[in-house]
């Protein structure tokens, strides 16, 4: 019995053996092995911030208020408003105010030039009676407005005052996803504050501003801090600190700086002239969306659909068409739309320039000699016309009726049909409303319900097609899926 057991415990004492050999051998597949860690340690940007830390400038502003203008405003104030100021006031008495109130605002900056050009947002001393900028040593120069670019959002100072630190320009176009930077300025009027962070993404496109590809950054950037450099670690700037996302106000993780090679450009032109010039294409664009892009015979979503051609604009000469997808422009490859504008700014006004648009499914070259973008954001966008009309068919969901002249007029339209019911159907299912202009039905243009009949006879049993409607005066493509 003893004997037995013997053989039975040097039996499991080898298969433990063996899984325990299996176990602790590396090639076999239940071992892992992780690599050397790509980042270790962190940066220590102690160095940078005492090189580059006395460039750095705030900036204070005062505007001069009159009084009467803020007091007719108050005049013009909803009736509950004005019961709440007779409560405190007495009867009938609007609150009074100072004959002249003056508005203070706080930013930074930083020196570009020892001969005292300053850079700074435009926002930071947009309508400013006097511009003061202090150094780190203490010292509080005048400043006068050498020109501002309300478009970038940038504005160049000049103090009188030489052998002045500089900050090192670097370039954002080496910049990279993920890279360490550092911000310096003044949040909330704490002068000299320094905070870190990463790159988050770069070439966003906000809103607000069309023009300029942003860097985006985790920085914790506050009101004061606007103007102020974003360095590399480098201790070179490549970015200037401009906006934020917050729901609060305040910093939320998401911040936004202008590139440094665009800002620079910015420079150059206010130094020479004062002000700064940008190419126009003139037209309106749109994203192109999965069901657009195949509708447009598009391999996928990408480029600029042009849904509008203004009339006399450097666009209409050179042959664009609304519906066409703008893919290069002038050697730059064009995924979103977003980044049209940007490119077009780029260009010098009279400068020739090759486009490259996808129309009915096929690549096709034009060259186009960009125009100058007007001073007046509206003048951009004035006396469009576009090139075709609405109209109505059951088979779509559609009623319409003609438009009068007055109502294309007003819209800047030649020819078109006012959509006047929307029933079930495709044209409800992709978006169209009552109130829209039907301008073109699959390249097809609708100048009457004949014209919408015909072309709605035309189309396919199944597939998607793009329909281009006019909204309270904004053009837009519009993909109907069919049936």
């Amino acid at each position: 019995m003893e004997r037995g057991y013997r053989r039975f415990a040097a039996v499991w004492l080898v298969i433990l053996s063996a899984v325990l050999t299996a176990c602790s051998d590396p090639s076999s597949e239940s071992s892992s092995t992780r690599g050397e860690p790509l980042v270790t340690g962190l940066p220590d940007f102690t160095r940078l911030v005492e090189k580059e830390g006395p460039a750095v400038v705030n900036i204070s502003t005062v505007t001069h208020r009159d009084a009467s203008s803020a007091t007719d405003q108050l005049k013009q104030l909803p009736e509950f408003f004005k019961h709440f100021f007779e409560q405190f006031g007495g009867e009938g008495e609007m609150p009074s105010l100072p004959e002249q109130g003056d508005t203070r605002s706080l930013g930074s900056g930083f020196i570009i030039s020892a001969d005292g050009y300053v850079l700074t947002n435009n926002h930071v001393v947009a309508e400013a009676d006097e511009i003061m900028v202090r150094l780190q040593d203490r010292r509080e120069l005048p400043a006068t407005l050498v020109g501002a670019d309300e478009r970038s959002d940038l504005a160049l100072l000049k103090v009188d005052e030489g052998d002045l630190p500089v900050v090192n320009i670097g370039s954002s176009a080496d910049l990279k996803v993920g890279e360490w930077v550092l911000a310096i300025g003044a949040p909330f009027g704490f002068d000299s504050s320094v905070t870190a962070g990463i790159v988050s993404a770069k070439g966003r496109s906000l809103p607000s501003d069309s023009y300029v590809p942003f860097i985006q950054t985790d920085v914790a950037i506050n009101p004061g801090n606007s103007g102020g450099p974003l360095f590399n670690l480098s201790g070179e700037v490549v970015g200037i600190n401009s906006q934020i996302f917050s729901r609060s106000g305040g910093y939320m993780g998401v911040s936004f700086a202008i590139p440094v090679d665009m800002a620079m450009d910015v420079v150059n032109q206010l130094k020479d002239g004062g002000k700064v010039s940008r190419g126009w294409l003139g037209v309106l664009i749109q994203e192109v969306d999965r069901d657009l892009a195949q509708s447009f015979g598009l391999d996928s979503p990408r480029g600029a659909l042009v849904s509008q051609v203004l009339e006399g604009s450097p666009a209409e000469a050179a042959g664009v068409e609304p519906g066409d997808v703008i893919i290069r422009f002038n050697g730059e490859t064009i995924y979103r739309s977003s980044e049209l504008p940007r490119w077009v700014g780029r260009v010098r006004p009279e400068s020739d320039v090759d486009m490259v648009v996808i129309r009915d499914g096929e690549e096709k070259t034009l060259s186009v000699t960009i125009g100058l973008l007007p001073d007046n954001p509206e003048m951009a966008l004035s006396s469009g016309a576009q090139k075709g009309e609405n109209a109505a068919g059951a088979k779509l969901g559609l009623t319409v009726r003609k438009a009068s002249a007055s109502e294309l007029s007003h819209l800047g339209l030649k020819a078109g049909v006012v959509i006047t019911q929307v029933t079930e159907g495709p044209a409800r299912k992709a978006g169209l409303q009552v109130g829209d202009i039907l301008v073109t039905l699959q390249g097809s243009q609708i100048n009457s319900a004949a014209d919408l009949a015909e072309a709605a006879a035309n189309l396919p049993e199944d597939g998607t097609v793009a329909a281009l409607v006019n909204r309270d005066g904004t053009p837009r493509f519009l993909a109907l899926k069919l049936p």
